[in-house]
């Protein structure tokens, strides 16, 4: 009597267990979190910042715990890279969060003219980004200087109070009227650079208000200063790109690109008339690059 035998598959291996997190780990993701907090740091001077940006891209479960360690300090990843490092931008709950009132002691700007301080970061971003193929374009860099940007805001102003009159809309409302869609109006009113004994431009001025945007703009990495002609030319850096990325659905900075803005390099734009279509509202605090 033959006897049957019963065959079986091998038994599969178990597959290794994913290695436990070490404090090791934990310390280089933080590392990495940290470089990220340090925006004029470029990755290629830096060769652990190198390092680590090359482990994120490479071992999955390491970018994990990097993104672990962004998120518990209220930062949200934009992008991990060799050209953007490790961008982070703070949520608003995050200690990290610039809200206005840190802005007016960190740049010394008059509180009372928040709204005008943040048309000023809108325009920078309009005028560095105008159109959505250059936002898409890793390899874009935009240009701004200190003039255009007033020159463009005062030309939007004009647009706007264009639009005002045909409506039989108030042009000339309280200065303490809220919201963006007041501050335009200020803007038009306020001189561009005021007048001092040694020709310095006041802080006030419109000009003024842009030099201190560029100027927290440079000191967070977003811009590289290129020259002093009119008032001061910029180029924007990848990690700006991105901001504005996660900026450009506001409303008041589609309300700009809307009034048809034309960049040249040396940053003075041209304002072409709008195409004829539905007027569109600036809505109060839309766009600001702050938190309330």
């Amino acid at each position: 009597m033959t006897e049957h035998v019963e065959w079986s598959e091998p038994e599969t291996a178990a597959a290794p267990a994913n290695p436990a997190v070490t404090p090791a780990d934990a310390a280089d993701a933080a590392r990495l979190v940290a470089f990220g907090l340090q925006p004029k740091l470029q990755p290629a001077r830096d060769q652990e910042y190198t390092e680590l940006l090359r482990r994120y891209r490479e071992d999955p479960p390491f970018a994990r715990l990097a993104d672990a360690v962004a998120a518990g300090l209220g930062l949200i990843v934009l992008e991990v890279s060799p050209r953007a490092g490790m961008a982070v931008t703070a949520a608003e709950d995050s200690v990290f969060a610039v809200r206005m009132g840190d802005y007016s002691r960190r740049t010394s700007a008059d509180g009372g003219d928040r709204f005008l301080h943040g048309l000023a970061h809108l325009a920078v971003a309009a005028l560095a980004f105008p159109r959505a193929e250059d936002l898409a374009d890793d390899g874009y860099i935009g240009r701004v200087s200190v003039n255009g940007v007033d020159v463009f805001v005062r030309q939007a102003c004009r647009r706007l109070e264009e639009r005002a009159e045909q409506t039989g809309e108030n042009t000339d409302p309280a200065t303490d009227a809220p919201g963006l869609e007041a501050a335009w109006r200020i803007w038009a009113r306020r001189s561009a650079t005021g007048a001092t004994k040694d020709a310095r431009r006041l802080a006030g001025s419109t000009t003024g208000i842009v030099g201190k945007a560029v100027a927290f703009l440079t000191d967070s990495g977003f811009l590289q200063r290129t020259g002093d002609d009119h008032g001061g030319t910029y180029r924007t850096t990848a990690r700006y790109q991105l901001q504005v990325r996660d900026m450009a659905g506001s409303a008041a900075m589609a309300e700009l690109l809307e009034l048809g803005v034309v960049p040249v390099t040396d940053g003075t734009p041209t304002l072409l008339p709008a195409e004829d279509g539905d007027d569109l509202e600036l809505v109060a605090d839309a766009g600001l690059p702050f938190h309330s």
